[in-house]
């Protein structure tokens, strides 16, 4: 079995996750068609097609079918209700693109319909199939959607789902997965009370251009189930999913419509598939919804949690990270084989006095605070935290051997890659300057900030941190507190391998206390920091930053802190998940 992963921090372009039940696979609509296989539970589909068809006369459709996994869940399904094979063949729809995987998945069928499975798949595009159907309204639909960016998604599908999308009154953009779509068009294709039942990527909780997508839900059913686990459903696969169970759709889409959402939260998937669906689903907790401010990340939270975290939100003494810095991306050279350098390269490449000091990985801040001490230590050691910095003014002058360096990358064809070949000339790297500090893009543990006196600027690996005013430290200081962790676990967005990350806009909406009126002085944060001692810090700051100087109770503190950890510790166990079975794989 030939096992194709994502990388840890989303689907690599073009990849699906579906079949679950048989043979589970990714596969790319690009013209290789590259694709690989792993083997995944059969309980989640027979538990999904459970709930999803009520009656022996239900119409089904599997929008992106593969090889037949959830087909085969939904016939049985349907048997089991007392329909006959002729009637199951009128009843269930499955559309695939892939022709072998049509061809596997009418095979499949065969082994419980008989002959009666020859009708039910069509090789087809399902946003070409849609189209050109009358759309016929079906009960139930069920599956796992392709997950594929938008600019490895080949036209002429790509023009089909999106024009879909603007038909519905969504407007799609160069972020939009494929499988955003595919929701859309199948929630178009329900009948009135119909459901959906769908593997989905956690991104629909979390990331921006599903935003459009969670408020047409909501405006499409009475009531909208989310159930997540911290296991993850596909061990082989490090991208997190959640299963999307959305019941009784409107005759017509209503912005007033009081859509009652809730969310389950099970440890392992067979606390999932053991549970009868009904059963499981009463004691989901009802959310109170809010598109326009919230992702749906926050509602793992219990409603107390969330209630305090509104308030604290809109109270006056706090504020967003942006009140007191603004937070950007670090320099973008396009090719760090060539801009970044160790001091042995810049030594024998003749480049002294072309470079910039620079921090490259986050594991090279240690503490709160990197001075120049450290990062003569990080060059001593070899590290690559030298970035080739021509200015305009040495670009028409430069010497034998930068001339040698750089007609060596072009023979590489460096220069022809994006993001050099926009820049004129191709070796010029812009927007390098060096910030108040730095802000970790990817968390682990805690959204570290870091105190920059090393005058090193940061590749796109780390953010850089600008004070609009207070002392840089002051700022900084004021973010080791329980309300800016909790803040960062909602506002960043987490994947399958448990890692967090903010982008920019994300990190500058982090709530810090209103006014600095004080915190721990970075100097002893740095310390204890790098001594493996955070949780020090932390208390420390809960009496100084949150209990005297912004007036929360003790109560309120431990409230604050229970609501870090519990976001925190969930995506840590995907990571220890996706880490075991690496583990295994390799075993």
């Amino acid at each position: 079995m030939t096992t194709v992963r994502t990388k840890s921090m989303a689907v690599t372009a073009g990849s699906k996750i579906s079949g679950v039940g048989g043979r589970g696979r990714f596969a790319e609509l690009h013209d290789d068609k590259l694709r690989g296989g792993y083997y995944t539970s059969s309980r989640v589909a027979e538990w999904l097609c459970g709930w999803a068809i009520q009656s022996a006369g239900d119409a089904v459709l599997e929008p992106s079918c593969g090889d037949g996994a959830f087909l085969e869940a939904a016939a049985r399904r349907l048997r089991a209700l007392g329909a006959t094979p002729a009637k199951i063949s009128r009843l269930l729809t499955g559309v695939e693109i892939i022709q072998a995987e049509a061809q596997l998945a009418t095979e499949r069928l065969r082994q419980t319909l008989g002959q009666s499975a020859e009708r039910i798949v069509q090789n087809s595009d399902f946003f070409a199939w849609w189209q050109a159907s009358d759309q016929p309204a079906f009960d139930a639909i069920i599956g796992n959607p392709p997950f594929i960016r938008y600019q490895s998604f080949p036209e002429p599908h790509r023009t089909r789902a999106m024009s879909i999308m603007g038909e519905q009154g969504l407007t799609p953009n160069r972020l939009t997965n494929i499988w955003v779509p595919f929701v859309v068009a199948a929630t178009a294709s329900l009948k009135p009370g119909g459901r959906l039942a769908l593997v989905l990527p956690a991104e629909i909780l979390q990331v921006t251009y599903a935003a459009q997508l969670r408020s047409y839900l909501t405006d499409h059913f009475e009531r909208i189930d989310v159930i997540a686990c911290n296991e993850l459903f596909f061990e082989n696969a490090e991208q997190e999913v959640v299963l999307l169970l959305a019941d009784g759709a409107l005759v017509s889409a209503s912005k007033s419509n009081d859509c009652r959402v809730a969310f389950t939260a099970a440890d392992v998937v067979s606390d999932i598939t053991d549970s009868k669906p009904s059963l499981l689903l009463e004691r989901a907790e009802v959310k109170t919804i809010r598109h326009d401010s919230e992702k749906w990340l926050k509602y793992f939270l219990d409603n107390r949690q969330i209630t305090f975290m509104r308030a604290l939100k809109e109270a006056s003494i706090t504020a967003p990270m942006s009140a007191h810095a603004s937070i950007d991306v670090g320099v973008v050279t396009g090719k760090n084989e060539f801009f970044v350098l160790s001091a042995d390269q810049v030594a024998a490449l003749g480049l002294e006095g072309y470079t910039t000091p620079l921090v490259s990985r986050s594991a090279q801040l240690k503490g709160s605070t990197i001075g120049k001490a450290d990062w003569k230590s990080l060059a001593a050691a070899g590290d690559r935290v030298h970035l080739l910095n021509i200015n305009h003014m040495q670009a028409g002058k430069l010497n034998a051997k930068l001339r040698r360096y750089i007609e060596e990358g072009e023979r590489k064809e460096f220069h022809t890659g994006y993001k050099c070949s926009i820049r004129e000339p191709w070796y010029l790297v812009p927007s390098v300057w060096v910030p108040d500090g730095f802000a970790f893009r990817q968390i682990y543990d805690f959204p570290r900030m870091v105190l920059n006196a090393s005058g090193a600027t940061s590749t796109d690996t780390i953010h850089r941190l600008r004070s609009k005013g207070a002392k840089p430290e002051r700022v900084i200081a004021n973010t080791y507190t329980w309300l800016t962790a909790a803040s960062a676990e909602i506002e960043g967005r987490s994947y399958g391998g448990g890692v967090l990350e903010l982008e920019p806009t994300e990190a500058e909406r982090l709530m810090m206390p209103a006014k600095l009126n004080g915190a721990m002085p970075l100097t002893e944060v740095d310390q204890l920091v790098r001594a493996g001692r955070l949780d020090s810090v932390l208390e420390e700051n809960a009496r100084i930053v949150l209990r005297d100087h912004m007036g929360l109770s003790a109560a309120d503190c431990t409230l604050l802190k229970s609501v870090w950890m519990k976001m925190r510790d969930r995506r840590n166990s995907r990571r220890r998940g996706a880490r075991k079975a690496a583990q295994g794989d390799a075993a």
